[in-house]
Order: C-alpha cells, then structure tokens, then sequence
C-alpha cells in the first residue's frame, strides 16, 4: 500500500515536471521566433540601408559629373573675369558637395573626387594669373637667409619621385627659386623667414631641415610640404589643394587647406583650417585649433585659393593608427582654449 502511494507521488511529481516543461515550451519557441524575426529585420534594414547609399552613391557620380563639366567648360573659356569667378563659385560647390558625401562615398570614389577638385583648382589659378595685368619690372634685393637653389631643387625632386608635389619638376634652364614651380627655404636655423604673395602664389612650397625657425607665408600657394623640421613656427595663407608634415617635432603650424596629413610627427600644434578630414600616422601629441591668423589681403588669398571658409573640419581627424571608433585616439587631441590665444607677430 505504501509502495503503491510512493509509485503514485512519483507518478504524480513527474506529471507535474511534464506539465512544466510543456509549459516552458510555447515560451523558447516564441523567443526564438522573436529573435528569427529581429534577424529579418536586421537583414532587411541592411538591404535598405545599403540600397540607399547606392542610391547616395550614383547621385553623387552624376551631381559630380555634371558639375565638372560645367567647371571645366568655364575654365576652357576663361577669358574673362566673370566667367573665372563663376567657375569658383561652382568649384566652391563641388567641395561642398564631396564634403557632404564623405560619409556613404568609398575610399577610392572619395580619392578620385579630391584629385579633380586639385585639378580644377590649379587651372583656375593658372587662368586668374594668366588674367592679371603685367607687372612692371624692378630690381628686387634678395634675403640672404633664403635657401640656394642648389638644395630645394635637390629635395624637391626626391618629393616629385614620392608623387608628394603636385607639378612636375621644372625644366633645367627654370630651377632657381624664381622658377613658377617650386619655392621654400632649407638647411637654416634660428632665422626669421618670409615669402610675399607674388612670389608664392600658386606654388609648391618645400620647407625642409629647419630648426628654429619662424616662417611667415604671404599668400595663396599650391601645396605646402614641411618635412624634417624642429621647433619651428609656419604661418601660412590658404593653401588650395594639399599641406603634408612629415619628421616634424615641437613645431606650431597655423594653416588653411583643402587636405592635410601628418607623418611620423609629434609634439606639434596645429591651428588648422580644412575642408576635408586630416590625417595623422604614426604621430603623437598632436594637438589641433581653429585658424587664427590674420593679415592684409587674407580675404582676397582665400578668395583665390578656392576654400570655403565656412567650411572647417579642424577637429575631425582621422588616425591611421587608431581604428577604435569608440574610444578617442591616445594619439592627438583638442588644444585647451586657454592655450589658444597666441601673438603670431
């Protein structure tokens, strides 16, 4: 009798677990169907998501496109002021353009798009220089702290090999620093240097092997290159394509740009105007500010160069060498407002 009431509470215990576990089971199936459905979701978002920026894509090549032509048409007909200042305007547009698409646009597409921007961007200065009225000339008395020709022709070429400068070299009879292609200063310490606008605009700027320096740049260059450089201060006027740093330490660099990137430097401010988002590899204590430098005639410079000066990404950067997302790079930082206020004359 008492085995028969023990088989009964076993029976009874176990009827009890099955009801549980039939009861549990609704609730894993629909958990899983839940989670099925989320993942369909998330499948269906992606292919929305990746559809819209095809979509982002092909109307960017084609708004690209067309602007393009319109500028290059522009400019093959420039031969008045009003049809070069309308190809600036529309020039100003495609960089806003390219800017607004950094984020959906491919690495190569992104390349592509800041080479033609280059491209137009020299033409437009060639056809304004091409437009200025003759200087008349002058005897001009040279500094003597300028660098010889001999030594940034020597180091511009080993730039031009790397594809670091945008023009081709200079022919023989044209490599003196009076040359159109390429200017700058080299192998100098503890000098204060100048360029005027004449003498830079639209140039390749080459400043190597300084050290501490001060050098005050005039104007609307081409490119800026400051290469193995220490404890050196570059003013600079609106650069309209490329700035490139490279072995630089415990410089202050004030400039505005289309594209900037920093290598193998450290210790450096830089108070940066940029239409783009600059690069630093392999650099550290890196700090960034906004442009802060002022002159006379700065206003026609950026005019000239083709930057929008409401445009200003200073603080987005991007490290090579960084790839977390999620946690700021070790790397570069924010310059603290108190350390911003500088007398750069």
């Amino acid at each position: 009798m008492e085995s028969a009431s023990c088989s009964a509470a076993v029976v009874g215990n176990g009827g009890v677990g099955s009801q549980r576990d039939l009861s549990l089971v609704p609730e894993r199936l629909q958990r899983r169907e839940q989670e099925r459905q989320l993942e369909v979701e998330r499948r269906k978002q992606k292919r929305q998501d990746q559809e819209v920026e095809e979509e982002k894509s092909d109307f960017f090549a084609a708004a690209f496109s067309r602007e393009r032509a319109a500028v290059e048409e522009l400019l093959e007909g420039g031969e008045s002021v009003g049809r070069l200042e309308e190809a600036a305007v529309r020039l100003q547009g495609l960089q806003k353009l390219l800017n607004d698409s950094v984020l959906f646009l491919a690495a190569y597409d992104l390349r592509q798009g800041q080479e033609a921007l280059a491209r137009l961007q020299a033409t437009l200065a060639e056809r304004r220089q091409q437009l200025q009225p003759k200087k008349r000339f002058a005897f001009k008395t040279r500094r003597k702290d300028v660098a010889s020709a001999t030594e940034v022709d020597a180091a511009a070429g080993a730039l031009v090999a790397e594809g670091m400068l945008a023009t081709p070299p200079p022919l023989k009879e044209e490599r003196d620093l009076g040359s159109r292609w390429i200017c700058g200063f080299s192998n100098l310490e503890s000098q204060v240097l100048e360029k005027r606008a004449e003498e830079l605009y639209q140039r390749d700027i080459l400043l190597t092997e300084l050290s501490h320096c001060t050098i005050r740049l005039y104007g609307n260059p081409n490119t800026l290159r400051l290469t193995k450089a220490r404890g050196c201060t570059v003013l600079c006027g609106p650069v309209s394509t490329s700035v490139f740093l490279d072995d630089c330490s415990d410089c202050v660099l004030v400039v505005a740009c289309q594209q900037l990137r920093i290598h193998t430097t450290k210790d450096t401010r830089i108070f940066l105007q940029v239409t783009s988002r600059a690069i630093v590899e392999d650099c550290h204590g890196i700090q960034f500010a906004p442009y802060t430098w002022t002159y006379p005639g700065i206003d026609e410079d950026f005019q000239g160069s083709g930057l929008d000066r409401n445009k200003n990404n200073w603080k987005d950067i991007d490290d090579f060498n960084w790839l977390a997302r999620d946690v700021a790079s070790p790397n570069w930082s924010i310059l603290p407002e108190e350390a911003r206020t500088v007398q750069w004359d």
